[in-house]
């Protein structure tokens, strides 16, 4: 699987964080075997968007009181944890370099780095991890490059210490995703579409492993938006019309479909730009899927309207597929059991 994006300590016990726009969620998982873990501990607590995205003193202290009261419903004991770095926050590209020896690599990686990143070396923390040999070019091999600004993720890192906790690495939300949402054992590729409050992670990968990923600013909130205005109606009836009747033209007469169907287009474009990009640079390499996540799962029809206009079946993602959790858990998780993708796969990394 994707490389673990380097660990900064190696630890035995620890527990995966993803704070999202609306919700934090942490969960602990234990080991069983290859690709096989058990639910030891999980907590949920919804959180208003001003919160999470406010830089505030008082949103900070707002957040972290979330985060440990999530942390103290869950049972969790261990002061270890993993952070997800939100996709907007952190830059993620796959390149090509010649194939060489992994200590070559190593040493000629961080001179290739700063032609392929947003902010200047200096500035920004880079990990990476090498996917192999290129797909087009068998003199090649891939290289999946993740980069943040030092400044924000020094920042994050402190605000989460100062909670008394202990980060023993950080990656990239669309990363992590990709482990928990990706079946074992597929060998074509597949895009993954995890559909947030604000925005769109997306990532094409080939066996196990990204090959494209970016995120697009659209999310639930962009189809509320267009019904509010389109259909004259509240924010929050609005978001109760598309949960409810979804994409489906014979429910209401279509009109929640009509009233969204601009942003949606839009949206459409994106991946078939995405998808378009990857079979340009993999030319023998068909698309076999999509896998929905987030609200794309949970808006009816969602994945009808994507498959006709990509031409690639759909089918709704489990970030719970390679977890053993017993019935009363998931019953409990209820409507929010696929919001975990991102906590999941940052709970199933491999802590060597």
């Amino acid at each position: 699987m994707i490389g673990n994006m380097k660990l900064l300590k190696s630890v035995g016990d620890f527990f995966a964080l993803d704070i999202g726009t609306n919700a934090v969620r942490v969960i602990q998982l234990s080991k069983n075997g290859p690709d096989s873990w058990s639910l030891q501990h999980y907590g949920y607590t919804p959180v208003d968007y001003k919160t999470t995205s406010g830089d505030s003193p008082e949103a900070k202290r707002r957040l972290g009181e979330v985060i440990m009261t999530a942390v103290g419903q869950s049972g969790i004991k261990t002061k270890n944890v993993v952070i997800g770095l939100p996709s907007q926050k952190t830059f993620t590209t796959v390149i090509d370099v010649p194939s060489m020896p992994m200590a070559e690599l190593k040493s000629t990686i961080k001179y290739q780095v700063d032609q392929y990143i947003p902010m200047g070396v200096d500035e920004s923390k880079v990990d990476w991890a090498l996917l192999g040999q290129s797909l087009h070019d068998p003199k090649q091999q891939e290289v999946l490059l993740a980069s943040t600004s030092n400044s924000y993720a020094e920042e994050r890192l402190e605000f989460v210490e100062g909670l008394g906790l202990n980060v023993i690495a950080a990656e990239p939300d669309p990363i992590a995703m990709i482990r928990s949402l990706l079946p074992s054992g597929v060998n074509d590729a597949r895009l993954i579409i995890d559909v947030g409050e604000m925005s769109t992670d997306l990532a094409i990968t080939y066996g196990d492993s990204p090959r494209l990923v970016r995120t697009i600013p659209t999310g639930l909130n962009s189809l509320v938006k267009a019904a509010v205005q389109n259909l004259n109606v509240q924010e929050d009836q609005a978001r109760q019309f598309i949960l409810k009747f979804g994409l489906a033209p014979d429910r209401l007469e279509g009109q929640v479909f009509r009233a969204t169907e601009n942003v949606l287009d839009g949206f459409v474009a994106e991946l078939n730009k995405s998808i378009k990009f990857f079979q340009t640079r993999y030319p023998n390499t068909t698309i076999g899927g999509i896998l929905l996540s987030g609200f794309a799962g949970q808006v009816p029809k969602f994945g009808d309207y994507v498959s006709s206009k990509t031409s690639i079946p759909a089918t709704l993602a489990n970030p719970w597929q390679k977890v053993k959790a017993s019935q009363a858990d998931l019953e409990r998780l209820g409507a929010v059991t696929s919001e975990f993708a991102t906590a999941i796969g940052l709970a199933e990394r491999s802590n060597k």
